[in-house]
């Protein structure tokens, strides 16, 4: 295997491997969510976000526990994403187009951010890290579509 397709999947199985991470994460959201406001102890708005939304977490599960059934299909969104890059891990030059859409997908992902955040009384400094899943989502899809000219031999 040459050192350009090595690093072609490295890079973006890293990505899949995000994807799926950040799928599996989604599902136990509520506990997760009531961990990580126990261990946030500094004052600020950090805090205070994560406490809000963990009280209205917990308030939305108990009195309607259907509520949880939309981060169930948003995990699954996250696998059957993580799927269709499996093409393009196997053969690279033939699947570019798919790192192609992921690219106008982590876009989506600032865009969408910047719209519904503030539609939604998200604080800004939140959907700055919404933002930032994109742009980290972006850099290993464009390092391999750099890899993918390299892989075919293409200036």
């Amino acid at each position: 295997m040459s050192s350009y397709l090595f690093r072609y999947r490295l890079s973006l199985g890293l990505f899949i491997f995000g994807l799926i991470a950040s799928g599996v994460s989604a599902l136990p959201l509520q506990s997760e969510l009531s961990i990580l406001a126990g261990l946030v102890h500094a004052p600020g708005p950090f805090r205070d976000w994560i406490a809000y939304v963990a009280l209205g977490l917990g308030e939305i599960h108990g009195r309607f526990p259907f509520f949880g059934y939309a981060t169930d299909w948003l995990a699954f969104g996250h696998f059957v994403i993580a799927a269709f890059f499996v093409l393009p891990f196997i053969d690279p030059a033939r699947y570019r187009g798919v790192l192609q859409i992921g690219l106008f997908a982590c876009a989506g992902v600032i865009v969408t951010a910047l719209i519904c955040g503030p539609l939604r009384g998200i604080p800004f400094f939140w959907t700055l890290i919404d933002c930032s899943f994109g742009i980290v989502g972006a850099l290993p899809l464009l390092y391999c579509l750099r890899l993918t000219r390299k892989i075919d031999n293409r200036p």
